[in-house]
């Protein structure tokens, strides 16, 4: 944790206008390097991501853990924009403001005045950020759509990351909003170079399809550019590279890095199978190649034999560079993780997770915020418009118009 005078973005400005992941991350990134953001709510319910623990499919937990996560270091204020009260005060803070975030529907934005063609003028030095389901411009743009919908399905991933034969299968929450928030960040901090050395502000925008195609770029790439595309839908070759391989215990390995003669003869030799390596079969590629059944099958029955764990204590021994596919509920005991600066612990008492997931961005010498608490619906409301000028009564007289 570092002082605030030493954070690169103290005292930058950043309206946090959006709701879920994609678009409110890349704030919280911001405010991870010492920005000063304040997070617009729906008085009452808020940001509809408050709500993901609940769903029946979330892992059950006495604290809102992504809430802890991704709302993390920011203030928050409620303002009901459908009042007139409510947009004024909206105003204000754009009038002040060095970046504006929103993933607000464009019809949204269009009926409270909030497009950027509206702001600009109010301040024309503000990085105004949009991120769209499917692009500023187009037949769908406009439409909305979640990560699952746009990133995954509609970028050609769905399709594509499946087992032979199987139905697509469906994505994981956040799963594409969490690395379209560092296209965001990325963008935003671009932008505020440019206008470091312009001094004008400007508009930028991304999308969750374009962020789903750039993911699946390696095979969309093949297809702009008019490859035969039968190969993604063919019947793979057994592989062993390519196939997960089941443990005594029920948990699986991956032999993807497994690749040289030198790499197979050392699994043999951790599996203590040395009656293998003068097996002509195995004896180098081409023989592999052409009794990969016969190798599929005793790689098969070798893994069987040991629980993951003790497999995995012993292909470190050999360096043979096997995996763990590894559960989401390992991660807390993985030592790479911590040792990597994957997590933290909180730097305020009051966050109620032992650990919090950093942003994947790592730049030496350049401190950061610490993880802290992640506000309540409206929690900041009164001394964010004290600081904007509004006296007790006034803010009063908001909540009982029902602005705030």
């Amino acid at each position: 944790m570092a002082e605030s005078e030493d954070l690169l973005f103290k005292g930058l400005k950043v309206l946090d206008v959006g709701t879920w992941i994609a678009g409110p991350v890349s704030a919280t990134m911001l405010a991870d390097y010492g920005a000063d953001v304040i997070k617009v709510e729906t008085p009452g319910m808020g940001d509809p991501y408050r709500m993901m623990t609940s769903s029946p499919l979330s892992p059950r937990l006495d604290y809102n853990y992504p809430w802890v996560l991704d709302a993390r270091n920011k203030r928050g204020i409620s303002l009901n924009l459908k009042t007139e009260s409510g947009r004024a005060i909206l105003m204000r803070l754009v009038a002040d403001c060095d970046v504006y975030i929103t993933n607000q529907p464009t019809p949204t934005r269009e009926r409270f005045g909030l497009t950027y063609e509206q702001l600009a003028p109010l301040n024309p030095r503000m990085i105004y950020a949009s991120l769209s389901a499917y692009g500023e411009t187009g037949p769908d743009a406009g439409r909305e759509g979640f990560d699952a919908v746009t990133w995954w399905a509609r970028s050609g991933l769905m399709d594509l990351v499946r087992a032979q034969g199987a139905a697509p299968g469906g994505s994981t929450p956040g799963m594409g909003d969490h690395p379209t928030a560092v296209t965001m960040y990325a963008m935003i901090v671009t932008a505020l170079l440019r206008r470091e050395r312009t001094g004008t502000g400007s508009h930028v925008h991304t999308s969750l399809l374009h962020n789903g195609i750039w993911s699946n770029a390696c095979h969309a790439q093949a297809a702009f550019s008019g490859a035969e595309l039968s190969p993604l839908k063919a019947e793979r070759p057994p592989s062993p590279n390519r196939t997960p391989f089941l443990t005594r215990d029920g948990r699986y390995l991956w032999l993807y890095m497994v690749r040289t003669q030198e790499e197979l003869d050392a699994l043999f030799v951790a599996a203590g199978r040395h009656d293998l390596l003068g097996d002509e079969r195995f004896a180098d590629a081409n023989a592999r190649l052409a009794n990969m059944a016969d190798l599929m099958a005793v790689l098969a029955e070798i893994l069987l034999e040991r629980d993951l764990a003790d497999w995995m204590a012993a292909f470190r021994e050999y360096n043979v560079p096997v995996v763990p596919i590894a559960e989401v509920g390992d991660l807390p005991d993985d030592p790479q993780v911590k040792a990597a600066g994957i997590i933290s612990p909180p730097a305020d008492p009051s966050v109620p997770a032992q650990w919090v997931i950093n942003h994947p961005m790592h730049i030496d010498g350049m401190p950061t915020a610490g993880i802290r608490h992640a506000p309540e619906v409206g929690e900041h409301t009164a001394d964010v418009l004290s600081e904007l000028g509004y006296d007790t009564a006034a803010i009063a007289a908001f909540r009982a118009e029902g602005a705030i």
